[in-house]
């Protein structure tokens, strides 16, 4: 009887291991669980949680590689690249906002004063806004979402098989066009501020050569870009959100 399980243990064994180098792949790269901050353990217990998850919705897919008990390395490889891929573009959910944080606090001269030291550098306005975008993700089910993400990879991409190096160059290059476009749009109210404050500045200048207005300039940009994000964060974080739900609950509309 135990001579009978050996073989199904052996393929169950295989088969969780090929679902593992996707989604630990995916989860190296994804925001909030692949943070430089999270532990290498919480990493790997994420991980194989995630995996357990993943696995049983992804038997019919995956079984037809371990048939024999092995598993042949080529498509141990493409699994890798898969996850990697998958991981890369959900990564833009945080890029995004650090953009956008950091056009807004070049924009209203933020970006010196209040800059961060760490491992990913970046300006406050950046910071506040990827810990405030993770905090939303977090409690609207990214958890959920990922895996439901990770699931549906198998139908997009399916295991066995290098994916088409152009399929994958044309989903990255959109995705990376419209979060870039995303981030811009974003920022774009302390843009428009800052135009508005250089231009009166100038004014003022020409008006009156004899007035220090960097002095007088500095303080005003400094708490009109503090108080500006404290306005617009909130509209920021809603439509970055919804951007954030679209893209997982379809990471693969550019993939035939």
């Amino acid at each position: 009887m135990l001579a009978g399980l050996v073989p199904i243990a052996q393929q169950t064994l295989l088969s969780g291991f090929i679902v593992f180098l996707r989604v630990g792949a995916a989860l190296s790269l994804m925001p909030g669980f692949g943070e430089r901050s999270v532990p290498q353990r919480v990493k790997l217990a994420l991980a194989l949680a995630f995996t357990m998850v993943v696995a049983p919705a992804v038997t019919s897919s995956v079984t037809p590689l371990t048939q024999g008990g092995r598993v042949i390395g080529p498509f141990l490889v493409s699994e890798v690249i898969i996850g990697l891929a998958l991981g890369m573009v959900l990564r833009l959910l945080v890029l995004v906002l650090e953009i956008a944080g950091t056009v807004a606090a070049h924009s209203t001269s933020l970006s010196q004063a209040f800059g961060g030291v760490g491992a990913n550098p970046q300006p406050a306005m950046g910071a506040v806004l990827v810990f405030a975008g993770l905090a939303l993700a977090v409690m609207t089910g990214l958890h959920v979402r990922a895996a439901e993400a990770l699931i549906l990879s198998y139908r997009f991409l399916p295991p066995g098989r290098l994916p088409d190096a152009g399929v994958l160059a044309d989903w990255g290059v959109a995705q990376i066009a419209h979060g870039f476009a995303l981030a811009v749009t974003l920022a774009m109210p302390f843009v428009i501020a800052s135009l508005i404050y250089n231009l009166a500045l100038g004014v003022i200048n020409r008006a009156m050569p004899q007035l220090m207005v960097a002095l007088v300039g500095a303080p005003a940009i400094t708490a009109g870009g503090l108080i500006l994000l404290l306005l617009a964060a909130p509209a920021m974080l809603s439509i970055w959100s919804d951007w954030m739900i679209a893209i997982l609950a379809n990471p693969f509309e550019a993939v035939p």
